[in-house]
């Protein structure tokens, strides 16, 4: 089975080819303290046994400018492909969209908050960012959103309007599951079970939070299952902004979804990012 991982970040050690502009004006920590260029991701790649990966834009050090997670992914083909970030609201998104595509664009981002903001689910409702959720259902482009359960009425309406748009959720949007079975806490999660185009990105948050309270991996993951089926789930590794090395993280994935099938395991850890992700098939 190979291993593919949604959700790595690479930043460069040459900050005068790849200059520092962060979103909202302000730099992540973790970019500062954990940096990892994409050779030494090929090189936690190797030892941890991933195959392959979607490689996530840090929007925390680069705002819009793309070019490093480009540029990284395109000299090792086959094996990396970027995710990207773009003004959506701007005037011309439409054609800078289309230049990464040029670039090897494989799905693009969209940060509304996290380590360095609160969320704003407003940015989601901007009408001026729908010629470019057009155009990757056209491509049939994913796009990844970075929010909280705060912004979930949004992400129902936009995977409505667009249901030739893969949505894939960052962290699940972050739920509260310390309560445990039945998950109440999470019910505007699981509410989106029924939006086809809604995909669900495993990260190192959610195995933590299954080990608070009332939560556990053994009813979580399969509560999850049921809901979502495993063709929507993928595993995303967060590194190196989640603390350990990319073999520990895994790890610690492998073992909070010990409880799943190994048929399961394998749409988690590979196929359903290949079925989002075509350059990585």
């Amino acid at each position: 089975m190979d291993i593919i991982d949604i959700h790595p970040h690479i930043i460069s050690d040459d900050p005068a080819r790849y200059p520092v502009t962060p979103l909202f004006g302000k730099r992540s920590e973790w970019s500062k303290e954990r940096p990892s260029t994409v050779q030494a991701l090929i090189a936690a790649m190797d030892a941890a046994g991933v195959a392959k990966a979607a490689v996530v834009h840090s929007s925390t050090t680069y705002g819009f400018d793309n070019s490093y997670v480009t540029d990284g992914c395109a000299s090792h083909p086959g094996r990396l492909v970027p995710v990207c970030s773009v003004d959506m609201v701007a005037p011309d998104a439409v054609a800078t969209t289309r230049g990464w595509v040029a670039r090897g664009l494989a799905g693009l981002r969209i940060f509304t908050g996290g380590s360095t903001k609160d969320f704003d689910p407003a940015e989601l409702e901007d009408p001026r960012a729908h010629p470019v959720w057009e155009l990757l259902a056209e491509l049939g482009l994913p796009m990844c959103l970075q929010t909280g359960v705060v912004g979930l009425p949004q992400v129902t309406m936009l995977a409505r309007r667009f249901p030739g748009v893969n949505i894939v959720l960052d962290h699940l949007a972050r739920p509260e599951l310390a309560d445990g079975p039945p998950y109440a806490q999470a019910a505007s999660l699981f509410a989106l079970a029924d939006l086809p185009n809604v995909y669900l990105k495993l990260s190192p948050r959610i195995f933590a939070e299954v080990q608070k309270g009332q939560a556990s991996a053994s009813t979580f993951f399969p509560t999850l299952v049921a809901a979502f089926g495993v063709e929507r789930l993928a595993w995303g590794s967060n590194y190196p902004t989640s603390p350990g090395t990319l073999a520990e993280i895994l790890a610690a994935a492998q073992a909070g979804l010990a409880g799943l099938d190994e048929s399961q395991r394998a749409w988690i850890f590979g196929k359903t990012a290949q079925k989002l992700y075509k350059a990585l098939r």
